[in-house]
């Protein structure tokens, strides 16, 4: 989708929104976006954190490393809403 038609169906999707709590979050969120700056976050964390997780990202790629939905699911069935 070009950049003018997803300005303009954002445009037509926000004036049919009535909720101004919804709007309200909506704007906060983009205004957030709006204002990061790419690698804001990266800069802020110590060697140690950007060594983990880069060492996480490629013990990521080796699928043997990998825990299923339903490993998952069964490791923190405590913490899932039922």
């Amino acid at each position: 989708m070009a950049l003018g038609n997803i300005k303009a169906n954002f445009h037509l999707l926000i004036e049919k929104i009535e909720n101004e709590e919804l709007l309200t979050s909506f704007y906060e969120l983009l205004f957030q976006k709006s204002q990061a700056q790419e690698g804001q976050l990266w800069e802020r964390l110590t060697q140690e954190e950007k060594a983990e997780l880069l060492l996480a990202d490629e013990e990521s790629k080796d699928s043997n490393n990998l825990l299923s939905d339903e490993e998952v699911r069964q490791k923190h069935q405590e913490w899932l809403i039922k």
